[in-house]
C-alpha cells in the first residue's frame, strides 16, 4: 500500500499528495496547534540567529543530522507559515493545485524535524513542551501519511485474487523448496509465530519489512533449527 500511495502521490498529487478527508473541524484545531507550536519554538530561538531561506536550513539539519541555532529560527517560520496558509485556504482539500507539492513538503520537513529533535534530544526541551509538540506532529502527519479506502480494498482483493490463482507455486516454494526437507506441521506453526512476532515489532516500532522475506526467512530459522539443511539457491530466490 506504501508503494501504491508513493505512485498516486507522484502521478496525481493535487489528488493524493494531501488528506482530503480532513475536516474543516480537524482543520480549525491544526490552526490551534500550529499557532501552539509556533509559540513554543519561539521560546528556544536565540537572539542571534539569523536565516535567508527556512525550507533550505531544515532540509540540511534534517540531511544532516545536525543542529543549529539557525535550525530552531528557521522551523518556527516554517511551522506559522504552515499554519497562516491553512488559515487563508480554510481546509486542505482547497489548497490551490500549484501550492499542493510545496505544502505538503513543508509539512514533512516540519515532521521530520521534530522526529530529528526528539530521537537526538537537541535541543533540550521541557517536557511539557514535547508533549504539546508530539501531539502537533500527530496533526502534520494525518495530513500527509494516509491511506484513502479504496487503496486499501484494491490491495486486499489483488492479494486475494493472486493467491487464489498462484497458491499452488507459493505452497510449494515455501513448503518445500526452501529446505531441503518439506514443512512440518510444528515448523509451519513455528515460522508463522515467529513472522507474526517480527511484524509486529516492525510495525510498533516503526521499521519497514518484507512481509514475504520475513515469513521466509522464519521458514528458513525453522529448518535451520531442525538441522534439515536449506536449499540455498532457491532461498536466496524466494
Amino acid at each position: 500500500m506504501g508503494l501504491i500511495m508513493l505512485i498516486l502521490v507522484g502521478t496525481v498529487p493535487t489528488a493524493y499528495a494531501l488528506n482530503h478527508a480532513v475536516t474543516r473541524k480537524q482543520s480549525d484545531d491544526f490552526i490551534a496547534v500550529s499557532q501552539q507550536a509556533a509559540t513554543i519554538l519561539s521560546k528556544y530561538v536565540s537572539p542571534n540567529a539569523v536565516v535567508g531561506d527556512d525550507r533550505e536550513a531544515v532540509t540540511e539539519y534534517i540531511r544532516s543530522n545536525e543542529f543549529t541555532p539557525n535550525t530552531m529560527l528557521a522551523l518556527r517560520q516554517l511551522v506559522s507559515d504552515i499554519g497562516n496558509e491553512t488559515v487563508l485556504f480554510g481546509e486542505l482539500a482547497k489548497v490551490p493545485n500549484d501550492r499542493v507539492r510545496n505544502f505538503r513538503n513543508d509539512l514533512y520537513l516540519v515532521s521530520e524535524a521534530l522526529r530529528l529533535m526528539k530521537k537526538t534530544k537537541q535541543p533540550a526541551l521541557a517536557a511539557a513542551d514535547w508533549q504539546a509538540l508530539d501531539n502537533y506532529k500527530k496533526h502534520v502527519d494525518r495530513s500527509t501519511r494516509f491511506i484513502p479506502g479504496w487503496v486499501k480494498v484494491a490491495v486486499a482483493m489483488a492479494l486475494g485474487l493472486g493467491t487464489m490463482v498462484g497458491w499452488k507455486r507459493i505452497v510449494i516454494t515455501v513448503g518445500e523448496k526452501i529446505g531441503k526437507e518439506h514443512l512440518t506441521y510444528g515448523q509451519g506453526a513455528a515460522a508463522e509465530i515467529t513472522a507474526m512476532a517480527t511484524i509486529g515489532a516492525a510495525d510498533w516500532f516503526g521499521l519497514p519489512v518484507s512481509t514475504t522475506h520475513v515469513l521466509s526467512s522464519g521458514v528458513a530459522g525453522t529448518m535451520a533449527a531442525n538441522r534439515s539443511g536449506l536449499n540455498g539457491p532457491q532461498f536466496a530466490i524466494s
